[in-house]
């Protein structure tokens, strides 16, 4: 019941503040909207013929293929498509019989835009959900919401917030403080323990902020690259750049952090449920040990992702088919914010751990306790 009423009353204070929260979207462009685009989807009956053609020397596929229409006004019609005639495709993204694809509509004609995949990706989620809640039970139902609550707060609250104007370094410290209070009880629940990791992420939280933002000033990143330069131009163009950039350092590593924490913090109370005895120096420096094998995966971890993110970067740094010296593709923007983003990240991992263990061990040693327990009351 107390579970329940948990989510309850967090899931009652979200809508609350959403409710209190005024935001507007940015206003598109009509002239960029084009009315007579439509899509749908089809299921492919039949490809009578498909073969290779010579574009420029390189051979490329192409298909002819009956496909019926499965939806709007059309819905049972067959119509036949040149597909790869009028436009370049793969091997990979060669259709066959029985797949379902997006048809494009536009100016009377019909046209296969993409793969139709959304279907398998909810058989994904459902698997991915009820394998969490086997495995972690409860906790892991909780994750589940708590992932839910994360992804609606950034896309309900902060992207909106950002498309009208405000600035984004802000706008994410206060989606991070949302999501951080709302999932990191949901997930573990309300206890000394939660809470100590919950304080601890705040902290490293606003370290991280400091230190990206002086990292991006001294490295002069203005956040402008390949991704983002269509937003300098129509309705986005009030944006900033530069915090956009730091806002997705600070999205980045929330989970990271709010990971360390949890696990440190549940190490620390674990030893002191096993040695009630513990001082606050045997539980700090045993915590600060794991601590340390913790640091290193994350932050590993951490690179690892962020070079997933860059791999088509990392491509080009290898190949260099126009042969820039290596030096002046590092400086490169894109580059840059990459390099910042990991360093930025991983500073504020190792930061966390000695907070966490630190704030932990107080919490867990009865002489800290008892010491901070008389001070307060002195103060009162």
């Amino acid at each position: 019941m107390k579970k329940i009423a948990l989510i309850l009353t967090l899931l009652t204070c979200l809508v609350l503040f959403f409710a209190s929260t005024e935001y507007s979207f940015a206003q598109q462009n009509p002239s960029t909207q084009n009315p007579q685009q439509k899509f749908y989807t089809g299921k492919v009956v039949k490809i009578p013929k498909q073969g290779e053609q010579n574009i420029a020397g390189v051979k490329m596929p192409y298909q002819v293929v009956q496909i019926k229409i499965l939806d709007g006004n059309n819905q049972g019609k067959i119509i036949t498509l040149n597909y790869g005639k009028d436009s370049k495709i793969t091997p990979s993204q060669q259709v066959t019989v029985g797949d379902t694809v997006i048809l494009q509509y536009i100016q009377n004609n019909y046209m296969i835009y993409d793969k139709y995949r959304l279907t398998n990706i909810l058989y994904v989620f459902l698997a991915f959900f009820f394998l969490c809640c086997i495995i972690a039970g409860w906790k892991g139902f909780g994750s589940i919401l708590g992932l839910s609550i994360s992804l609606c707060v950034i896309m309900f609250y902060m992207l909106p917030q950002i498309l009208s104007g405000a600035n984004p370094l802000q706008t994410s410290i206060i989606t991070s403080l949302i999501i951080l209070f709302i999932t990191t009880y949901l997930a573990h629940g309300i206890s000394k323990q939660t809470t100590v990791a919950l304080i601890a992420t705040f902290i490293s939280l606003l370290l991280t902020v400091w230190i990206s933002s002086f990292l991006v000033q001294i490295t002069q990143l203005t956040g402008i690259n390949d991704e983002t330069s269509t937003l300098l131009f129509g309705p986005t163009s009030h944006i900033n750049l530069s915090g956009l950039l730091l806002a997705g350092i600070i999205i980045g590593t929330l989970g990271a952090l709010n990971d360390i924490t949890t696990t440190q913090s549940a190490t620390i109370f674990s030893l002191a449920k096993q040695d009630k005895k513990a001082s606050f120096k045997k539980l700090f420096a045993t915590g600060f040990s794991i601590g340390r094998e913790h640091i290193v995966s994350m932050v590993n971890t951490l690179v690892l992702a962020y070079a997933g993110s860059a791999l088509t970067l990392l491509l080009f740094f290898i190949l260099n088919p126009q042969k820039i010296p290596y030096w002046v593709i590092l400086n490169n923007e894109a580059i840059s914010d990459e390099i910042i983003r990991t360093l930025a990240g991983s500073m504020g991992l190792i930061l966390v751990v000695p907070i966490v263990t630190l704030l932990a061990a107080i919490v867990c040693d009865k002489k800290t306790r008892s010491f901070l327990n008389r001070l307060f009351l002195s103060i009162r």
